[in-house]
Formats: structure tokens, sequence, C-alpha cells
């Protein structure tokens, strides 16, 4: 059943060969890289208002420009320093491999850790803000938001399951119309004003205080948000067609082109308008103002609820193969550096749709809380990422290499500025959650690494362990056990496999209770068997104890060079709610004898036919049988 929900939604598994026709060029590649970059777009410039208007009421929509300007030089800093990391690190990992390379191992731990939380959290942001938007437009549906988020979340990660081709389809074309709608909005917008369209004066009743550069940098810091989403191209580069680095930067500089005119344009037109985000989505309300409830209207609400939702598809893009360059690296599980059915990284995938989730339902899709935790991770890994391609031209040199440490180093410095600011501004908002996970998630990364090290010196074939080969057959002995519950099919075919590897064979069971050992030993006669049945009573109802201490006893004689074989027998049973209904006792027995190196454990499973067909073959109607029964 699972397998056909899988086949239904995911589509057939694809062959290793059709990897070369999953990658994307310039075309798809702008829409699925930068649908975070371009749909900041919604929330960055109300998230400066927030911060402006309640302070320095209308002379807000005064400093927005200046804000945003800082905002787009940033923009710009980061556009050329990333082309340079393109260049150099065209396999992917982005800012973890430069901070690691050049830098050292911790830089790039955490540069991996700031940034894989920063994928978690765009996810989160993007679609709670892509619900924002459309229950500001549509307010029935305001009960249902959280449903609306993770229902989103689920969508996004099927999606994204159906392989990299696939979900650049699905994305790609949304991301264009918001691009063409935005900018249509600002066309018509501007035309009003120039037709001599006076807007309306906002209705603020905050009172007005002197600006000051901590409220600049404060708004600063939440307008950063815009920028998230630009490392992202970087990361992704190994899913560009060939030439990969080609591909990559030209799509990095059409994307800083669209988030200049985008987010420029409406934050100018925010200015004229003098649109007030208290009661909902800034481009929602500019598009009512410009258009009314028009055709034209809906098409802008729509679409930014749509770009928003699946600017979250950047991080399905960007985290997964953020995790499995790690994971090759082995700082996290290497289970994340496997390719799903549809050579995608489906375990990344599937890691980050939880994670958003559960953010989602903690913060109760609240966006301004969210984006107190949003710029953080990401601009630690900006820092992180500057400052080591600025080592890498000081080390390595070469042609013009100090234009190429200049623009990285400034890089480095600029956004090392704004992590501080945005630390401290935003801290009590929540910035100190990611102040603190950052650590938390360094040191679990350092111990997932340790303990790769750890299990990889203990396996390693060293010139000695030869001889392990050469063990003679009289100093070494295999003894086979089969724990026992009653006597039935199971265990007897348990019983004469356990005879083909072994000539020193016991039935074990443990009994709760003296009748049950009785009627087993008893039943045991009747097979004639000349394996020998030992059965030990536990009035405590332990399972695995008595079988541990009867190893350890001189009845046993267990001597040490002996390899014992515990064969379990199991019966499976066809259906999944029919598994419910039986013990899984083999489970935990398993588990805690492959705590002892010298036990070998075996699973001997058996079959059961479905229900309908075993109460077929009684040709009795169902009463009569569970009267018989």
């Amino acid at each position: 059943m699972f397998e056909k929900l899988k086949r239904i939604l995911i589509g057939k598994p694809l062959p290793n060969e059709a990897e070369k026709t999953e990658k994307y060029g310039v075309l798809w590649g702008l829409p699925i890289l930068s649908s975070d970059a371009i749909s900041s777009v919604a929330y960055a410039g109300q998230e400066i208002l927030y911060v402006l208007l309640p302070a320095i009421g209308f002379l807000a929509f005064k400093e927005i420009s200046v804000v945003t300007s800082a905002i787009i030089i940033l923009l710009f800093i980061l556009m050329l320093s990333y082309r340079k990391t393109i260049e150099n690190y065209p396999n992917g990992g982005g800012a973890f491999i430069v901070a690691k390379d050049n830098l050292g191992v911790l830089a790039g731990i955490v540069a991996g850790a700031a940034l894989s939380v920063d994928y978690i959290l765009t996810v989160a942001v993007s679609i709670s803000s892509g619900v924002d938007q459309i229950v500001t437009a549509l307010e029935f549906l305001k009960p249902y938001k959280i449903a609306l988020c993770l229902f989103l979340v689920l969508f996004l990660m099927i999606g994204n399951l159906r392989g990299i081709r696939e979900s650049s389809r699905i994305f790609g074309i949304p991301a264009y119309a918001f691009m063409f709608s935005i900018l249509v909005l600002i066309i018509a917008g501007y035309i009003k004003l120039r037709m001599g369209y006076v807007p309306p004066e906002p209705k603020i009743n905050y009172p007005v205080h002197p600006v000051t550069l901590v409220l600049l940098l404060k708004a600063f810091a939440s307008g950063c948000t815009a920028l998230t989403g630009i490392e992202a191209v970087s990361n992704a580069v190994p899913n560009f067609k060939d030439p990969a680095t080609k591909h990559a930067k030209t799509v990095l500089l059409l994307l800083s082109l669209v988030i200049l005119v985008l987010f420029g344009g409406t934050t100018l037109l925010a200015t004229h308008y003098h649109i007030v985000p208290t009661e909902g989505a800034m481009l929602v309300l500019m598009a009512q103002e410009i258009f009314g409830k028009s055709f034209m209207y809906y098409v802008v609400a729509a679409t930014t609820f749509i770009i928003l939702v699946f600017a979250a598809n950047t991080a399905f893009s960007g985290f997964p193969m953020l995790v499995a360059v790690m994971a090759k690296e082995e700082f996290v599980p290497r289970q994340l550096s496997l390719k799903g059915d549809k050579l995608s990284y489906s375990n990344g995938i599937i890691i980050l749709a939880l994670v958003s989730a559960l953010l989602i339902v903690a913060f109760n899709g609240n966006v301004t809380a969210l984006i107190g935790l949003y710029a953080v991770g990401v601009f630690i890994s900006f820092t992180l990422s500057q400052s080591g391609m600025f080592v890498r031209w000081l080390k390595n040199k070469g042609s013009h290499w100090h234009i190429k440490a200049f623009i990285n180093g400034f890089g480095a410095l600029t956004t090392f500025v704004v992590v501080i600011i945005i630390a401290i501004t935003k801290f009590k908002e929540g910035a100190w959650i990611v102040v603190l996970l950052i650590p938390l998630l360094v040191f679990a990364m350092i111990k997932v690494k340790l303990h790769y090290i750890a299990v990889a010196d203990q396996l390693r074939v060293k010139p000695e362990d030869k001889e392990l080969l050469d063990v003679e057959h009289n100093i070494y002995r295999n003894r086979v056990i089969v724990p026992i519950e009653s006597l039935n099919k199971a265990s007897i075919r348990a019983l004469r496999f356990a005879k083909t590897i072994s000539d020193n064979v016991i039935a074990f069971n443990v009994s709760i209770n003296e009748e049950q050992a009785k009627k087993l030993q008893e039943r045991y006669k009747m097979l004639n068997c000349s394996i020998p049945l030992v059965i030990r009573y536990s009035p405590y109802r332990k399972i695995l104890e008595p079988l541990l201490e009867y190893i350890k006893s001189e009845e046993y004689n267990y001597q040490k060079g002996d390899m014992i074989t515990v064969i379990i027998p199991k019966f499976t049973v066809q259906r999944w709610w029919q598994k419910i209904l039986h013990n899984h006792t083999w489970l935990f027995i398993e588990k805690e004898l492959l705590k002892h190196k010298h036990i070998v454990v075996s699973v001997m499973p058996l079959q059961l036919k479905d229900d309908d067909v075993v109460l077929k073959k009684k040709n009795k109607p169902l009463w009569k049988i569970l009267e018989e029964d």
C-alpha cells in the first residue's frame, strides 16, 4: 500500500544515467534558486515600516528609501563576492566548503550550521508570510491559517521529491508570474501618480520621535531579510547544466537585477502611496490602492501568495545539497548524502519539511516573530564565506588578486557588521534562539564527526588482522540458541535451520508460570527432537535476563573464543493493522543481544498467508468459525 501511494505521489524511480537530464539551465535555474530572494519583496519593505512607523510616524515614508538604498548596496557587494565563490568552488557546499577550506574545520561547521538554520527558517517564514497575504485578501480563511501552512509544506515536500526537473517546472512558472505582476504594479503605480492621483493621507496615531542611528539600524536589520537566498545559487552549482559555473554566475547577476527593480520599486512606491501595513500585507494593500478590487488586484494577491510559498522551494533546493556535502564530510548522518528514487536528496527534503512544520506550529505562523530568528544565520554564513575567500586570495594570490581580496574583504566586513546589528536589535525578538541553537548544532556536528572517526578506526583492517582468517576450526565453535515462546511452525522452522549450521543447538524458553512450562515440555517431547530444551522460570516476567544468565552459567559451559548464534523465530502478517495485534519482543531481544560482540543474532521469518485465504479454506460461515474456536 505504501509503495503504491509513493509511486502515485513521486512517480517512477529514475536510473543513475538520467542524472544529467535532471539539471536546469538559466531559464529554470533563475526562478527556482531566486524565488526566496525575490519573494522578500513581499515582506522586507513592510518589516522596515513596522520598525519605523511606531517611532517616527509619517517620517517613516521618507527614511524607508534610505534604508532600502543601504540594503541594495549590500546586495551588490554580496553578488560580486558570491560570483568569486562560484568560480572557485563549482562543486557546491557554498559557505561550508569555503570556510572549511580557508578558515579551518570549526569555521566550516559554524557556516554549515548557520546556513542550515537559515534554510529551515526560510521555509517557515516564506510559507507563513504567503498565507498572511492570502488571508488578507480572503478573510474567511484566517481560522485555517496553520492548517494551510502545513498543507503547503507537505505540497512542497512532495513536489521536490519528484525530482529537480519536475520541481523546476512546477515552481518556476509562478516565480515569473510574480515578477511580471509586481513589475506591472510598479509601472501602473507611477503612471497613476503622473496622471495626478493624490493618495489619501494615512491614519497614523503614533507619536513622532527624532530619527536616530539605532532606529535606522534596527530597520536595516529587518529589511536585510531581502538578501536571504543570495547564497543559494553558489550552494547549488552542481544542479546546473554544463557549463555549470557560467550558468550559475548568470543566474546570480539576473537575480540581483530583479531584486533591485522589484524591491527598490515597491519600497519607493510605498513612500508615495503611504501604505501602512498594520492590518494586512503591504503589497496587497498597495495593489488595492492602485488597481482597486479589479482583476489585477487579485493577480497581485495570488502571485504574491504563490511566490511566498514557493520561495521556500529555494530552501528545498539548497538545504538537501548543503547537508549532502556535509554528510560526505561526515559532519551529519551519512544517510543525508544518499539520493532517492528521483535522484534528489530525499532524506534532506523530508527533514527540512518536518522541522519547518514544527517551527510554524510553535510560532503559530507569526511572520514577525519568525523574522527575528531569520537573518542571523544567513549573515553569519555570508561573513564566514567572504572571510574564507579573502584568506584564499591572500594565500594563493593570482591575477588581480588585490581587487578580488578587496571585494571579499569588504563584503566580509559589511556582513559582519550586519550580523552584530541583527543580533543586538533582534535579540529580544527571538534572535537569542538562533544565537544559542547554532553552537548546539556545531557541538552535535563535531560529535557526529568524532563518532565516524572512532568507528572507522575500529573497523580499519590492519596488517595483523589477516590472522583472523586463519583461525583453526578446533579452537572456534559456533553454538546456537533458539529462543522459543511456544511450539509452533515458526519455532520448528528455526530449530531445523539451526541444525544445518551447528551440532551444538539448544532450544531455550522463558516461562512466566509453571503451568506454561509443563505444557511446553509435554508438547516438545512429542517431537522426539534431539535438540535439548532448556526452560527457565522468570518470576518477574523478564525475557532477556534469563537468557544472558544462562549463557554465563556453568551449565552452558561457554568458552572464550566461542561464537553464539541466537536464531529468533518470527512470523510476519500481511496487513499493517495486523502487526499492531502482535508483540514485537524479538526487536527488543535483538537490540540488547547485539551489544555483546560474541553473540550473532539472526531472524528466521515465516510469512503467514492473508486471513481471508486461510478462513476461506475452512469453507464454513464466519459465525460458525467463531463458535468452534
